[in-house]
């Protein structure tokens, strides 16, 4: 849980440091972040599967009720 606070943090320091950046994002910093989400993604997903909860069963589940 607290590597994935960290990510998260560092995260957030490079997104709010391109937005002081009048140049914008770069193709590496953008598949950077892409990366890091993919990956914070990835913990929660363990994470919760850890706690008990299955979120493709629970997902697929609600979406075969429509």
């Amino acid at each position: 849980m607290e590597r994935m606070q960290l990510m998260l943090l560092v995260l957030w320091s490079r997104v709010t440091a391109v937005w002081d950046d009048p140049e914008g994002f770069t193709t590496a910093e953008l598949l950077g972040n892409a990366a890091l989400a993919i990956a914070a993604l990835v913990a929660i997903w363990g994470v919760l599967r850890i706690m008990g909860l299955n979120i493709v069963t629970m997902i697929t589940n609600k979406l075969n009720a429509f």
